[in-house]
């Protein structure tokens, strides 16, 4: 691979990143988690949340977990955020405070794998090792004109294997490592190759045929379980203000830990608004989902909204609905509603 043209393109087109500035292990740590399955571009706002809220190692082993996945809300995958502060606890604990500076102590803490062990390992230590993700198997099938199933884990270790053989010095491994990756996300793409602004096109074979974006080899389709899933928003009006009716899941399985509305009815119904239909996409199932807003009597498993805004972790599964929600109870006269469902229970009485 020709190192050099790849290192000079990156260090003239590479993204200004908050995370560039140094080479802050934690700062690189919380940013590979936080990319993983998400576009950069989508996750610097909470990069920067998470940052100010958390800005060392010892805050994040000390956060409250609620308050934690209210401020990853928005990235999913809350297993990850929990992971984080597993992972700084055993830092405080075994590490001084600090993340261990090999791929191999790296990959012993909660969370963290052979990727984003190779990634802080290179990029912040510049230890001489691979940070294999999907960007760095795309450019390198191509490059080598490698028609393997990297699905397989055997040969992804045999790509491993081949890289390691081809790492840079010390003092280029961080440029190295994120020089790969960025030539993933903004060039060497899924479904667009750009050939004619690669720097190494002119020694990637893969420029050299027809349809470089054929490779690498497609993972096979996952099939996924359809479940149907009624999504019912309780609100009352008590004390001046809207609440709503929100409850947490288990502590194990899909979105565990999490808030979520109802799914029945409650017994009185004073209003009710259709919030549309939506569906959830995860890994191995699909929700269909059918939405309503029903306002209804106050009891004391309802919450203020402005309390489920600033603490209260709503899983994206739920957002459009929330959403929606929101925007009509702003514009509804909860007095007024409050005043005739009194009345109506006079009556009924």
């Amino acid at each position: 691979m020709d190192i050099n043209s790849l290192l000079t393109w990156y260090r003239k087109e590479k993204r200004d990143l908050p995370f560039r500035k140094d080479r802050d292990p934690y700062k690189i740590w919380v940013s590979e988690i936080m990319s993983q399955q998400t576009r950069i571009e989508a996750m610097l706002g909470h990069y920067a949340r998470f940052i100010e809220r958390y800005p060392t190692i010892a805050d994040l082993a000390m956060a409250d977990e609620d308050e934690l996945l209210k401020i990853w809300q928005g990235l999913g995958y809350y297993s990850r955020a929990r992971n984080l502060k597993k992972a700084a606890q055993v830092c405080m604990v075994d590490y001084g405070g600090r993340l261990p500076n090999t791929k191999a102590e790296l990959k012993k803490l909660p969370g963290i794998g052979d990727y984003t062990a190779g990634a802080i390992a290179s990029i912040a230590y510049g230890q001489q090792v691979t940070a294999v993700d999907g960007n760095v198997i795309r450019v390198c099938s191509r490059y080598y004109w490698l028609e393997n199933d990297f699905n397989q884990p055997k040969e992804k270790k045999k790509l491993d294997a081949l890289l390691q053989e081809k790492l840079p010095g010390p003092q280029e491994m961080p440029d190295f490592t994120q020089a790969l990756m960025e030539l993933g996300a903004r060039v060497c793409q899924p479904k667009t190759a750009k050939c004619e602004i690669c720097p190494l096109n002119k020694s990637c074979k893969g420029a050299q045929r027809q349809h470089p974006e054929k490779l690498p080899i497609a993972r096979k389709a996952i099939t996924k379980t359809i479940e149907t899933k009624p999504v019912i928003i309780q609100a009352a009006w008590h004390e001046n203000q809207w609440q709503i009716r929100l409850h947490k899941r288990a502590a194990r399985g899909l979105l565990a830990g999490l808030y979520e509305f109802d799914e029945i009815l409650p017994q009185r119904v004073y209003q009710k608004y259709s919030l549309g239909s939506y569906e959830h996409v995860f890994t191995h199932k699909i929700w269909k989902m059918d939405g309503e807003l029903v306002v209804t009597d106050y009891d004391s498993s309802f919450i203020p909204l402005i309390q489920c805004e600033k603490e209260m972790a709503i899983p994206s599964a739920f957002m459009p609905f929330y959403q929606q929600a929101l925007d009509l109870l702003a514009d509804l006269d909860g007095q007024t509603i409050l005043e005739s469902s009194e009345t109506e229970k006079a009556e009924m009485n």
